[in-house]
């Protein structure tokens, strides 16, 4: 599965992720950033996944701006 990390100025598109990566990932940093191109189907697959090897999972919708279409995911993942 893939999913689009948060990008790094508006103008830019969203780089793509693996599952498998952000476990390799997970010794380094617990939490990511992804983009609002994602489903929520997604992100709710991805928690999932987690969530079946064990790992805690939290998930939150953060605003950056005024307008509705300005934010982002924030995810926690720890064992």
């Amino acid at each position: 599965m893939k999913l689009k990390l948060a990008r790094a100025s508006i103008d830019k598109k969203p780089k793509a992720i693996e599952v498998d990566k952000i476990e390799e990932d997970l010794e380094k940093k617990s939490i990511f950033y992804f983009d609002k191109e994602n489903t929520h189907k997604d992100l709710k697959a991805l928690i999932e996944h987690f969530e079946t090897k064990t790992y805690s999972v939290y998930m939150r919708e953060v605003k950056f701006g005024l307008n509705d279409d300005e934010y982002l995911y924030e995810v926690h993942i720890v064992k």
